[in-house]
């Protein structure tokens, strides 16, 4: 079943729309964590966002935003303002559609099958996903996964970042300002000590899969892809 999430702070709203949501063979998927949400999103994996604006700690403008660093899924926001700005400000942000409270849930069902043919569906647009690969070893950016051989291996959004920037360099070094700049492009000053940290992950992902000594530090200048697994060192 597609999995819808819903975020929304009001429990008895969350529990309304989830009910009805399930009526029609969808899984809902109720956040319960406001100060951690892109970790229930990375779980859920959903298909189709239902997101409040209004929300403890940070709004929903702000997690549209950070969802859209990971993810291209329907975005559909359900809010009591009722303001011309609000909705100008929903669509600006990332949001794809905008249902006012109080709303109606046959509208609600009406905009998620909408959105979910849109992006999914017959009115989707077709293209093919996006795949490096070099040997064995094969990564899907859009969905985060390294494969070798017959193995999967989930990533987060920075350790696949980390990888493609290795594939597409391949042989060649990929420079630390160039990740610096593709995993943090909103930060003014990270420290490099970060990414010597999502490093560590990513050869700790390659070892997960058997492969060793994959990554290859450029001293002054960055980290190179060693192919390894080509020969016999894995």
């Amino acid at each position: 079943m597609e999995k819808i999430m819903i975020i929304e702070d009001d429990i008895k709203i969350a529990e309304y729309l989830c009910s009805y949501i399930e009526k029609y063979d969808y899984e809902a998927v109720i956040a319960t964590d406001f100060e951690d949400i892109m970790t229930t999103f990375r779980e859920v994996q959903p298909k189709l966002l239902l997101l409040d604006i209004n929300l403890p700690s940070y709004d929903g403008y702000y997690w549209c935003r950070q969802i859209r660093k990971e993810s291209t899924c329907p975005v559909i926001f359900i809010s009591a303002r009722i303001g011309e700005m609000d909705q100008v400000m929903a669509l600006e942000n990332g949001g794809d559609d905008f249902i006012m409270k109080p709303f109606h849930p046959d509208i609600v069902m009406a905009k998620i099958r909408s959105q979910l043919r849109r992006a999914y569906g017959e009115y989707a647009t077709k293209h093919e996903e996006r795949v490096l690969s070099q040997g064995d070893l094969s990564l899907y950016p859009e969905r985060f996964e390294l494969r070798f051989k017959n193995e999967a291996m989930q990533l987060t959004k920075k350790e696949s970042d980390i990888i493609e920037s290795l594939l597409e360099r391949y042989p060649r070094v990929a420079g630390r300002q160039d990740l610096l700049a593709k995993l943090w492009d909103d930060q003014v000053y990270v420290d490099e000590n970060t990414l010597n940290v999502n490093i560590a992950r990513v050869r700790n992902k390659f070892q997960e899969l058997g492969i060793e000594n994959a990554v290859e530090t450029i001293r002054g200048a960055g980290y190179r892809l060693r192919i390894t697994w080509k020969e016999g060192e894995t």
